[in-house]
């Protein structure tokens, strides 16, 4: 009995398998004339294109400067200015209360 259901799922399968081939290749376009190509070529710009400034290199689509490169990093935004203790680098210690109410305002 499972000889015969084997059978019969490989008979499917092989009048499935046309159907799902591929579509034939389109044929190729026939090949340009002389008569179809442009002859004259169009003249370049004569004005030079102006170069961004170094800053305004490495800006996000936002406008805002991308902080993986080394001249945005250094002109850190200082957003919280605390009275608090600090730790190594100058970053406000958040283990303080000083410290903690003022950045969550």
């Amino acid at each position: 009995m499972k000889n015969i259901i084997l059978l019969i799922a490989a008979l499917i399968m092989v009048g499935i398998a046309p159907v799902n081939a591929q579509a034939p290749a389109a044929r190729p376009a026939a090949p340009q004339t002389a008569t179809k190509r442009a002859t004259t070529k169009p003249a370049p710009a004569a004005t030079p294109a102006a170069t961004p400034a170094p800053a305004a290199q490495h800006m996000t689509k936002a406008g805002k400067p991308d902080r993986r490169f080394k001249e945005n990093k250094s002109a850190a935004p200082t957003t919280v200015s605390t009275s608090g203790p600090k730790k190594k680098d100058g970053t406000p210690d958040m283990r303080y209360k000083a410290n903690k109410n003022k950045a969550t305002k």
